[in-house]
């Protein structure tokens, strides 16, 4: 190449970098595009089927991985009944998972 580029070839040098730039983001961009269409077909697709395919009753929701059951708490704030059971467990020095709490009650005297 050419040591002593002009002023004019050195333009049209930065002009072509620029163009192939923006032509490349271009493409990406419509990749993008085309994948995020494609992906909420799929979603809704799936989601007609799944709607379509559920039972009419109500199921009872599952437990959490490890939960030992629910936990009836009378007049006391969920937060308070958190703090208990995190409290107990320390104590006892037992995972939380392992302990089942079956009512927490408030006791006033």
């Amino acid at each position: 190449m050419n040591e002593n580029m002009g002023i004019i070839e050195g333009i049209g040098v930065s002009v072509l970098g620029i163009v192939i730039v923006f032509a490349v983001l271009a493409v990406l961009m419509a990749f993008i595009v085309i994948m995020a269409k494609a992906l909420d077909k799929k979603a809704a697709k799936t989601a007609v089927e799944t709607k379509t395919d559920a039972p009419a009753e109500i199921k009872a929701p599952e437990l959490a991985k490890g939960s030992c059951g629910g936990v009836k708490l009378y007049n006391v704030p969920d937060k308070t009944a958190a703090m208990l059971m995190a409290i107990v467990a320390d104590k006892l020095e037992t995972p939380l998972n392992q302990l089942r709490f079956i009512s927490i009650k408030e006791v006033t005297e």
